[in-house]
């Protein structure tokens, strides 16, 4: 997801996309642990996603 796309979202949301992406990069990283995973490229994107909207929710804290 795109910066610009989450700056659009209150941080109720911001907080729930958090819960979500991380809950999303788990499970990747339990495929490929398991064998599972087939696009290994997903746990890169995710782990971007992921730090991207905890900067977001730190900027909304200051």
């Amino acid at each position: 997801m795109k910066a610009k796309q989450l700056r659009a979202l209150a941080e109720e949301e911001l907080r729930e996309k958090e819960k979500e992406t991380a809950q999303e990069l788990f499970n990747l990283r339990f495929q490929k642990a398991t064998g599972q995973l087939g696009n290994t490229a997903m746990i890169p994107k995710t782990k971007r996603d992921l730090a991207r909207v905890k900067t977001l929710l730190k900027e909304l804290k200051s």
